[in-house]
């Protein structure tokens, strides 16, 4: 176990906590729906750490009254105001191509670090049914909140940063569910005191809270569609651009097929020293 010395002098942050994905396994009857047409096949759980929230607030702001008042976007759907999408704040999945360019050349200019967690819901599938053999009166939460919360334990289980911090998590549903990630944030920090000897950074105030009133959650969206993007479509190129911004990728369903591989490719993470690539998720390594 490492040698954990608290530094100094550590500002203060802020994490904004959001997902990708859907939770989804099963449909009518019990019918397998992950990774089909419309459901996606992995889930995953992403943080992004802000130092300086009201420059990037300010800024996505500005780009956004730019992008409303370009004529060149006149009658692009998103941008009309009823719709309550790309004029109301950004989102990766429905804004433009154009302005999706601007908004991830905009957040490269910030202090950004990103961390996520990824589950493949295949092996998920293959858990529940396992389970609801040996216990008949088993069902998987449809919900999605029990997977949600485990991620959440996995992503606030790590160190990334020593500052004490502010969390804004995106609100799921229509039910506020801040105890419940209190508990599992809570849960991970009483394990890493008893590791470590040390008490683990805190969270001085955990909000829950939408996109639209917190620029840092739309940042951390589009982050979490260009990891989102790698694994369901192996698309790499928006992956590629943030990569530079993430600190980790915990890939919880990794497991190497290879002899002699490093223990970071054995055990799923993903960072500076191990990138995370097609080839790499794949257990394949670069020649020399």
């Amino acid at each position: 176990m490492p040698l954990m010395v608290e530094p100094k002098n550590s500002a203060p942050v802020t994490w904004f906590v959001d997902e990708a994905g859907d939770p989804t396994l099963f449909g009518k009857g019990g019918k397998v729906v992950a990774a089909t047409e419309g459901c996606s096949r992995f889930f995953t759980v992403g943080k992004l750490e802000c130092r300086d929230v009201d420059a990037l607030t300010a800024d996505l702001a500005r780009l956004r009254k730019d992008v409303v008042s370009d004529p060149f976007f006149k009658d692009v759907p998103s941008l009309d105001p009823a719709r309550q999408r790309t004029a109301v704040n950004f989102h990766a999945k429905d804004d433009p191509p154009e302005v999706r360019f601007m908004v991830y050349k905009l957040l490269a200019q910030h202090d950004l670090r990103f961390v996520a967690v990824v589950r493949d819901k295949l092996r998920l599938v293959d858990y529940a049914l396992q389970r609801r053999r040996v216990e008949p009166r088993y069902r998987y939460d449809p919900s999605g909140h029990e997977l949600y919360d485990e991620l959440i334990r996995h992503l606030f289980s790590r160190l990334h940063g020593w500052s004490d911090h502010k969390i804004v998590f995106a609100q799921r549903g229509h039910k506020l569910r801040t105890k419940a990630f209190v508990d599992a944030i809570t849960h991970e920090s009483e394990g890493f005191a008893r590791d470590f000897g040390l008490p683990k950074p805190k969270a001085t105030e955990v909000i829950c809270s939408v996109p639209k009133d917190h620029a840092g959650l739309q940042a951390a969206d589009y982050y979490l569609w260009a990891l989102q993007r790698f694994y369901e479509r192996g698309e790499a190129r928006y992956l590629n651009f943030v990569w530079p911004q993430t600190l980790e990728v915990l890939d919880l369903d990794l497991q190497a097929s290879h002899k002699g591989e490093q223990s970071d490719q054995q055990s799923g993470i993903f960072n500076k020293e191990h990138p995370l690539t097609l080839e790499s998720r794949a257990g394949v390594r670069k020649k020399d």
